[in-house]
This record gives C-alpha cells, sequence and structure tokens, in this order.
C-alpha cells in the first residue's frame, strides 16, 4: 500500500486521529461525577478518590514522551492502532475492578495506554498534511475539538451514565469507541513509514518516567498530606531527575527528545502556555465537580448536564481557529485565546453556596472560547516549528508537559476545595485566571531578537 495521502483522504485521517484524543480527553473528566459513587462502594477516602483522577492523568504524563518516539520509531500508524486496544483492555480492567487499589492500578494501565493515542494521532495529521500549514492547522482544529468536546462532554455522560447503569460504565463506555477508531484507522490510514533502524533512547525514557512520576506524585501527596517529608523528598528527586534527563538527552545520539527542536521559540512557549492551560482547566473542572456535588448538593446528572455548555462553546471555537490561525498567526491567536480564557476564569470565582446554573453560565461560555482558539493554535504552531521527523517527540513533550500542569492543578486546586468546597473554588478560579493572564502577557512581548532592532536602528539614526 501506498503511504502519500491523497487530499481527500485527510479529512478521513483527521477523524480517525481525532478517536484516539477524544477517548484519552474523555477520561480525564468523566470520573469526576462518579467519585461520589466510586467512593460510597469502596468507602475510599477523598485523597483516595483524587487517586483515581490523578493516577490516569500521571500515567499519561509520564509516558507521552515514550509514546513519542515509539511511535517515531515503528510507524505512527502501527502505535495508534496498538494504543486503541490497550486502552480498550484497560478499560475494562477498569470497569471490573473490585477494590479502590485494582481501579488505581488499572488507571494507571489505561493511562500508559492512552500516551500511545496522542503523539501517534499528531503525527498522522501532520503526515497527510504534507506540509500544508493552512491543511495542517485545519486538521488540529478538528483533533483539538475531538478532544476538547470529550473533556466537556465527560461530566454528561458520566452522569447519566452513573444513575442509569452505575460508575463502571464510566469505564465500559470506551470499549465501542476504540473499537469505532481502530476499524476506522486500518480502512483510511496508509502505512506510515518508521524512522530506519534508530535505537531506542532506554536510559533517557527511564530516567524521563521516573522525574515525571515523581514531580506529579509529589503534587498529588503534597496537596492532602503537606509539603514537607515524603512529598518533598519526590518533588527535589524529580527536580534533579529531570535536570539529569536533560543531559542525557544532550549526550545522547539518539534521544527520544531532540533538544534542538526547543530551542526555536515557538516549540518552548508552545510547552509552557500549554503546561498552564491545563494546569488551570483539569483543576478547576476537578473542584467544580466537587462543588456541584457536595456544596449545591445536585445528582450526578445534574451535575454532568451542568457541564453542556462547555461542549457547544469548544466546538465552535475550535473549529474557528484554524481560519484564525491562518488570518492573524499561531502567536496571537494564542495570546487572545489565553487572555479571554483567563476572563472567564474570574467570571467563575463569583461562584458561591447558593449559585444556579445561570450564574455558572457566563464563565462556561467564555472559558472554552478562548481555550478552543488557543489550544489548537498553540499545537499548529509547535507542529509548524518542528521537521516533519520531529513531529511525534515534539507533540509527545508538548502533551506530556501538558498532562504534568493537569495533575498539578487537580492536586494543587484540590487541597485548596479539601476543607470548603466554595473557598476553594474561589481561591482556584482567581489563581487560574491570573496564570493565564501571566502566560499570556508573556506571549505578547516581543522576542529578545526583535525587541533588538527597533534599538540598533534608533541608535543609526542618531549617529
Amino acid at each position: 500500500m501506498s503511504t502519500t495521502t491523497s487530499p481527500s483522504r485527510l479529512p478521513w485521517i483527521t477523524a480517525a486521529a481525532s478517536f484516539g484524543f477524544f477517548v484519552t480527553q474523555l477520561d480525564v473528566t468523566i470520573v469526576n461525577v462518579a467519585l461520589d459513587a466510586i467512593g460510597g462502594a469502596f468507602h475510599a477516602p477523598t485523597a483516595q478518590l483524587q487517586w483515581v483522577v490523578d493516577a490516569y492523568i500521571l500515567a499519561l504524563a509520564a509516558m507521552l514522551l515514550s509514546a513519542g518516539a515509539i511511535g517515531d520509531r515503528v510507524g505512527p500508524r502501527r502505535a495508534f492502532v496498538a494504543g486503541l486496544v490497550l486502552f480498550g483492555v484497560t478499560s475494562a480492567a477498569c470497569g471490573f475492578a473490585a477494590s479502590p487499589s485494582a481501579l488505581i492500578l488499572a488507571r494507571v494501565a489505561q493511562g500508559a495506554a492512552g500516551a500511545l493515542l496522542i503523539p501517534p494521532s499528531l503525527a498522522l495529521i501532520a503526515h497527510a498534511a504534507d506540509g500544508d500549514d493552512r491543511k495542517r492547522a485545519s486538521a488540529v482544529g478538528w483533533w483539538t475539538a475531538a478532544g476538547g468536546v470529550s473533556i466537556a462532554l465527560g461530566p454528561v455522560l458520566g452522569g447519566l451514565l452513573v444513575e442509569s447503569l452505575g460508575w463502571r460504565w464510566v469505564f465500559f463506555v470506551n470499549l465501542p469507541v476504540c473499537a469505532l477508531g481502530a476499524a476506522l484507522t486500518l480502512m483510511v490510514v496508509p502505512p506510515t513509514p518508521p524512522k530506519p533502524k534508530i535505537p531506542f533512547d532506554i536510559p533517557g525514557q527511564i530516567v524521563a518516567v521516573a522525574a515525571v512520576s515523581l514531580l506529579v506524585g509529589g503534587l498529588i501527596e503534597g496537596g492532602h498530606r503537606g509539603w514537607g517529608g515524603a512529598p518533598l523528598a519526590a518533588l527535589v528527586a524529580g527536580l534533579f531527575l529531570a535536570a539529569a534527563f536533560v543531559l542525557f538527552e544532550r549526550r545522547a545520539e539518539h534521544p527520544a527528545m531532540p533538544l534542538s527542536v526547543f530551542r526555536k521559540r515557538p516549540a518552548w512557549t508552545a510547552v509552557v502556555v500549554g503546561s498552564v492551560l491545563n494546569f488551570a482547566y483539569y483543576g478547576l473542572i476537578f473542584v467544580l465537580g466537587l462543588y456541584m456535588l457536595r456544596a449545591l448538593h445536585w445528582s450526578p446528572s445534574r451535575a454532568g448536564l451542568a457541564f453542556l455548555p462547555l461542549t457547544a462553546t469548544f466546538i465552535v471555537s475550535n473549529l474557528l481557529s484554524g481560519g484564525l490561525v491562518a488570518r492573524f498567526g499561531a502567536r496571537a491567536v494564542t495570546a487572545g485565546g489565553v487572555l479571554v480564557a483567563a476572563g472567564g476564569y474570574a467570571l467563575t470565582a463569583r461562584l458561591g453556596a447558593g449559585s444556579t446554573l445561570a450564574d455558572m453560565l457566563p464563565g462556561f461560555a467564555v472559558i472554552p472560547l478562548g481555550m478552543g482558539v488557543a489550544i489548537p493554535a498553540l499545537t499548529s504552531g509547535l507542529l509548524a516549528s518542528v521537521d516533519r521527523h520531529e513531529a511525534g517527540a515534539a507533540s509527545g513533550t508538548l502533551n506530556a508537559c501538558r498532562q504534568v500542569g493537569g495533575a498539578a492543578g487537580v492536586a494543587i486546586f484540590g487541597a485548596l476545595a479539601a476543607a470548603d468546597v466554595v473557598t476553594g473554588l474561589r481561591v482556584s478560579a482567581l489563581s487560574a485566571a491570573a496564570l493565564l493572564a501571566g502566560a499570556a502577557i508573556g506571549l505578547l512581548l516581543p522576542s529578545r531578537e526583535k525587541a533588538a532592532r527597533p534599538a540598533v536602528a534608533d541608535a543609526r539614526k542618531r549617529r
């Protein structure tokens, strides 16, 4: 079978790739409205329930870098289909779990399987677009829309499943999605060539997984145990291993994360801003779920349906992003979107113990409006700045850092809400708004090179 892609196949390949991002992002939030049911079934405390959420995010973050390297080496099509099969199997293991410990372990395996879906799916799109920036931006917009919709749809679907079929079905629902995604991929995606016999960077991968695991684990445990003792030791060890990883990659002949890619401004700003976006969104969604269930005493289905406005806005803004990038550029669209999202978080900070759905709607509309245009622009800008053969490693690094940011948000905002969920929600929303505003302002600042040129010109005029 030919490895070239005709233009007519690009929408189908984008649809197939979107199945992977949809199902991985769905499992970030679908569990949130099932936490009380899981806690009641297993008599699990809040700290253990937090691990049901974060075990998945931790494993996803820790394995994304390795997944990018695997996809580049074996071919993204093969890696993507394998990821869909493994995700279905591990989702079934979550659904059949007989204890909190078994569920947490299954969630770890599910997150590791999910990592095989994200970098290869973006690599499939990069190959299919064949260097056409406009087509790639449009395809990434659809891909991101699938993830944005699934994040927003997760609480809605989760609430309906918990009340009608039970909490285990928030995991069983993944099985038909994975089956459809695998079938479509095998039908429409031509085999993508692997890198020719490039050795796998085993030391770098081990150090990267250990560093991410310690950093995220330290943040999670520090959130509910305090920031001394074991959590502090884990954070220090994680930072040490992160520094060691950079040294490994600088000396490796075939690094898993080519550091040369991140010498370019679009690449490293994408990583920083993407991490901040996930920190704010994942953290606040976790707290909002607890707020609706515990402060407002809503049912799981009502809490889930309250998130529905997020879905519609994400669809519209994700699909608008490609056209905005083509007209204004990825950097301007990303910065503008982040500022809009910051305003949405500030609106959410007004919620209290007697708030209604009408009070929530302004924030629920503005947050995805900003994030929905920012994230595709961010991803498209990253892919445009790297060679196609580096797409897997670059997108793996971006998404690994985004997931670390998301896990940190759940840990820190969850700790703020542990004693008083209403106060925790307000502080979390204001913190998110401040962080996002800072990130957007940083994006708007000129680079050092651009800033230097006017100064040189002025000096010449004075002469």
